[in-house]
């Protein structure tokens, strides 16, 4: 491969980075949760805005669960947040778990508020996280190199690669992935662990077609052929009148928008298509492979690029702040290491979906 598919190309790499350490301690790297609705006040669902500091996303239903004496099935949340961080979020549980709310702060969990809504909350309900992060170190000598690279991610959008702890550490997580599609894995594997295993591959293709596109200057072109999504929200069509379809890009309208390999994945033609099938073709596999993983690789798109409207960064005596907003699904340690220019240590992720 022409690059370490968990460290794809830097759209900034011709400039130096401010370097420095992430997560020394939890209030350096706040991450708020933007949820897709407010709740309504009334309903069967108590919904729950809880502050955690320290605890697993592993754990996090389950200790609620625990507490609150109701069924984890039956603890509704958007999406996970890191470890090593403070983060905020809405949690659902049934009405019952309502006489029980006393019993939750504790060990890293404080319940800031409650309210009722008529759903239960589920995986993906929300539009995206706040962060704050504090890079502790960073060389305030590399101010206006920050500048620039501010200034064009903010200009030409920010590469929407997984970040490398989507992989396991390693690379464990996928490497169980291509076990599995080759159907050699381990004959005793959770049902949960097989199916993020079969999604690591799927991001470690789209990384690999992404910074291709990057390595060749194609992340601001609109091919013959590919894939465009209206921005920040809308349907996917087929680029055919290329010249018409670089203009609605350049104003930021729509994004291209890569694959995420699958039996049902919306497909590309002409030049882009031709792009995809190299991917496949380097990893030894086409779209046969997922032919016997039903909806698990049913495949889907994946924006390519993201702007970031709201970035802001301070230096303060202990570093360097960075303020912004991500959308569900986007990694902050992209971001992260644009600025710093080395790999932010992440083992796992904050504000995945």
């Amino acid at each position: 491969m022409p690059f370490d598919l968990f460290l794809p190309p830097l759209l900034t790499d011709d400039f130096p980075g401010v370097g420095g350490r992430i997560k020394v301690e939890p209030e350096d790297f706040e991450v708020e949760e933007i949820p897709s609705y407010e709740p309504l006040g009334h309903g069967e669902h108590v919904f729950l805005w809880v502050q955690k500091v320290g605890v697993g996303p592993e754990h996090f239903a389950r200790t609620i669960a625990q507490r609150l004496n109701v069924p984890v099935n039956s603890v509704g949340i958007a999406g996970l947040k890191d470890r090593h961080a403070i983060s905020r979020q809405w949690v659902s549980v049934p009405q019952g778990a309502e006489a029980n709310l006393a019993k939750l702060d504790g060990g890293g969990i404080t319940l800031l508020k409650h309210t009722r809504h008529q759903n239960k909350l589920k995986t993906g309900h929300s539009r995206g996280n706040r962060f704050r992060i504090l890079i502790r170190d960073a060389d305030p000598g590399q101010t206006e190199a920050l500048a620039a690279v501010l200034d064009r991610l903010q200009n030409l959008g920010m590469p929407n690669y997984y970040g490398p702890q989507r992989f396991g550490r390693g690379g464990g997580t996928v490497d169980l992935g291509f076990q599995c599609l080759a159907g050699t894995q381990p004959k005793r594997i959770r049902p949960f662990v097989y199916k993020f295993a079969l999604s690591a591959v799927q991001s470690l293709l789209f990384n690999d077609y992404l910074g291709r596109r990057v390595l060749d200057g194609l992340f601001r072109k609109v091919l013959p052929g590919d894939v465009m999504a209206k921005w920040p929200f809308g349907g996917l069509f087929v680029a055919d009148d290329v010249p018409v379809e670089q203009s609605r890009f350049d104003a930021k309208e729509t994004v291209t928008a890569g694959p995420m390999f699958g039996t049902h994945t919306f497909a590309a033609a002409k030049e882009a298509a031709e792009r995809e099938a190299s991917i496949l073709a380097d990893h030894n596999l086409s779209a046969k492979s997922f032919a016997n993983f039903g909806k698990l690789m049913g495949g889907t798109r994946r924006h390519n690029l993201i702007y970031i409207d709201d970035l802001a960064a301070t230096w303060e005596p202990a570093g360097l702040r960075l303020a912004f907003s991500l959308p569900s699904g986007c990694y902050a340690t992209v971001l992260l290491r644009e600025v710093m220019k080395t790999n932010p240590d992440a083992d796992e992720e904050a504000g995945e979906e």
